[in-house]
């Protein structure tokens, strides 16, 4: 997306206002309120995309590396997605929301391309910014004024400079989940990916990667198995878990270890996420001990 945005000139008095206003209302009371709108929608994109980057099947780890079909379909998934998310209609357009024909548009760019059938007519603007790490959600009223002259061979349009300055926005340049490949060095994904077996690539990892949350679908791109989660549980003293508590790792499960990694200071994790750390004190061992879950602290810590 562009880096530098305009303010909005949509407020009160701006021919836009009053529909922009009550389709922004209404779209924030089906998401359950801002809060929730931000926490969803931001969600909701991550998983259009990395669902269509598909790394457990293909082995690819970034938008850059889909095919120009697959790019436009995250569009597509995009608009099914937040259809079901916020229990949208389907119109004659992309959707129906307070009985307006609404276009919804999205981009992985730096603009959106607007077809003539919604020129007009309002329409919910999509953005993912995969290297910023941030997202967008914005309407606009895409009257031939806010559009650029030029079109493309299918005859859309784009907004121009100054029409961005007609989009209202309900999230602007807000924290979107990165690509968790994007935030490892490249010499780290080589060594979690030179293991030749699905445990020694989950042990390298949660050894390489602690105190961030790790989710299960990185966690079924590295084990590149079928029952992935078998890999990260204690396994009669051959799984990860087992492994890593060897070598004064503990291997935490959001569902199961809340307390604890709470406990332990580390981030917060969903119910569908894990985290490694290896305890600094004997105290912090001892913590995990009460916890049900003993790891040899000592020698690995140079006690």
């Amino acid at each position: 997306m562009k880096k530098t945005i305009p303010e909005s000139i949509v407020v009160a008095g701006h021919r836009d206002y009053e529909l922009l206003a009550s389709i922004s209302d209404d779209i924030i009371a089906r998401a359950g309120g801002e809060d929730t709108l931000a926490t969803k929608f931001s969600a909701m994109l991550r998983q259009c995309v990395d669902d269509v980057i598909m790394t457990p099947k293909t082995g690819r780890r970034s938008y850059d590396e889909l095919e120009k079909t697959e790019k436009t379909y995250i569009g597509t998934r995009v608009e099914i997605e937040l259809r079901a998310m916020l229990r949208l209609p389907k119109g004659k357009l992309d959707t129906l929301i307070l009985g307006h024909d609404v276009d919804i548009k999205n981009t992985m760019g730096s603009n959106w391309m607007i077809p003539t059938e919604a020129v007009d007519h309002p329409c919910i603007l999509v953005a993912a910014d995969e290297v910023r790490a941030a997202c967008y959600l914005g309407l606009v009223v895409a009257r031939p004024d806010y559009l650029t002259l030029g079109q493309n061979k299918d005859s859309k349009k784009s907004i121009s400079a100054l029409g961005f300055a007609n989009i209202m926005w309900l999230l602007l340049d807000h924290p979107y989940p990165p690509n968790f490949w994007r935030t490892v060095p490249p010499d780290v994904i080589e060594r979690i990916f030179a293991g030749k077996s699905g445990n020694q690539r989950m042990a390298n990892l949660f050894r390489e990667v602690q105190r961030e949350p790790i989710t299960r679908d990185v966690v079924e791109a590295v084990a590149q198995q079928q029952d992935f989660m078998r890999r990260i549980r204690s396994d009669n003293g051959r799984g990860t878990r087992d492994q890593l508590a060897r070598e004064g790792i503990l291997l935490l499960s959001g569902h199961y270890d809340a307390p604890l990694i709470e406990a332990l200071g580390l981030p917060h994790c969903t119910g569908s996420e894990f985290v490694s750390y290896r305890p600094v004190s004997q105290p912090e061992a001892n913590l995990a001990s009460q916890h049900g879950i003993v790891i040899e602290w000592g020698a690995e810590n140079g006690q």
